[in-house]
Parts: C-alpha cells; structure tokens; sequence
C-alpha cells in the first residue's frame, strides 16, 4: 500500500500541496485536477524528487519520504513519465531491459517479466528488433508502460497517459491497465477524466494543492461538479 500522511510542500516561500492525504492499496486509483492543481508537485514528492516541509509517504508501511529517488524506484515505485522518456536508437527489446537493469529483484525474474508484458502488449514481442523511436506514438507509450512493469513494481504511476494519442489507442491503453491492476497498484493522473474513470476504482479531485473530494469511480462519474468542470456535462 501507498501512502500519503499530511504533506505540506513548498516552492520557495510558495505552498503547493496542503496537509493532503491519501491512500492506494491493491486497486487503481486517478488523481485529477486542473493544471496548476499540484498533481505534478504531489507525484514528484512521492518519488523523492521534492522534501516535504512535513508529513509523510509510506510505502507497506515503511517511510521512503527521505529517500533518493533511486532507493524509492528499488522499493517498488516506477513511473511512466508524460513524454515517454524512451531512448529512441535503443530496440524495443533494449528498452525494456533497461526497466530492470538496476533492480536486483526484477533482474532475477527477467524473463517472468518479459513474458507478462508481452502478454500485456503482443505486438511489442513483434517489434523486438525495432528501434522505439520509429513507432507510433501509442506503441511508444505501450513501450514505456512495458518498461516501467519490467521493475516489477508494487505502484505503477501513470502521467497523462493518453496524451498525444488517438482516441482508439487511447481506449486501448485504459484497457490494459485494467489487467495491469490485477497485479500492481496503479495510480494515474489524466486530462481525459471520462476515460479514465472508465478504468479506475477510486478517484482524488486536487484544487488547489488540497484534496476537494474523493469517491468511487462510479460516484465521481454521477457528481455534478464532476460533471460540470471536467466531463463537459
């Protein structure tokens, strides 16, 4: 389980995130908000990239909120950035292993974890030789999705993952993650709330560096804020 306790973060003299509070356990959960709300602040927190002025992020239970970055990754935290990040000369399957590389865990299971990606995403198993900067931009970001499981995460953050990419792909991608939360805990910041809410469980509304509201995916979809300001109804 992931878990956020009463983070106050600053920039400069300036406060993002507000006493927020919350939790992930063995589901998928999306945290939405307008731009400027402090879901990038709030991920960059959780992966050691920002200190919290107080409060705290646990991890099953143990404290990783003044870990570097690469120990938090080692616990069990990957993410998949908003611009793909992938090393674009490098094959696919080059990529992938990358996403194992410094985990002394995932390297023990390499080939388990090359097998449930492929079963995730097939094609990526015919594009092996392929070098990833020549694909698509959803099979890019099914590349990048793939490499992130290779770590063989406990929490698989998500940024934006349908940006750039075509509704079809897009409905593709939601698709998968939600086989992917079968098996890791998924947490996903989106633009696209109504596709979204079509693949989590639970959703946090962020305005303002606070947390306006949280419900089940089903109770977010029927809200009349919820509707109003981010679905379009």
């Amino acid at each position: 389980m992931l878990e956020v306790r009463n983070l106050n973060v600053f920039y400069g003299k300036l406060q993002i995130i507000w006493n927020l509070s919350m939790q992930i356990g063995n589901e998928s959960v999306g945290l939405f908000g307008p731009n400027g709300a402090g879901k990038t602040t709030l991920i960059n927190t959780i992966l050691g990239l920002i200190r919290p002025a107080s409060g705290d992020v646990l991890l099953d239970g143990e404290s990783i909120v003044r870990m570097e970055t690469d120990k938090i990754i080692k616990h069990g935290i990957m993410i998949v950035p908003q611009e793909r990040e992938l090393f674009p000369m490098m094959t696919v399957l080059e990529n992938l292993r990358t996403g194992c590389a410094y985990i002394p865990r995932a390297k023990k299971k390499y080939q388990e974890r090359l097998e449930y990606v492929f079963a995730m995403f097939p094609i990526l198993k015919e594009r092996l030789d392929q070098p990833a900067g020549s694909m698509s931009g959803g099979q890019q970001r099914m590349v990048a999705i793939a490499r992130a499981l290779m770590g063989d995460p406990k929490v698989l953050i998500l940024d934006e993952p349908s940006g750039g990419l075509q509704p079809s792909i897009v409905t593709e991608v939601f698709h998968r993650l939600k086989e992917i939360k079968k098996d890791v805990s998924i947490l996903v910041t989106e633009q696209n709330v109504r596709q979204a809410l079509k693949a989590i469980d639970r959703g946090y509304i962020l305005e303002d560096g606070r947390i306006a509201l949280t419900d089940t995916a089903c109770n977010l979809a029927g809200n009349d804020h919820i509707r109003k300001s981010y679905l379009g109804i």
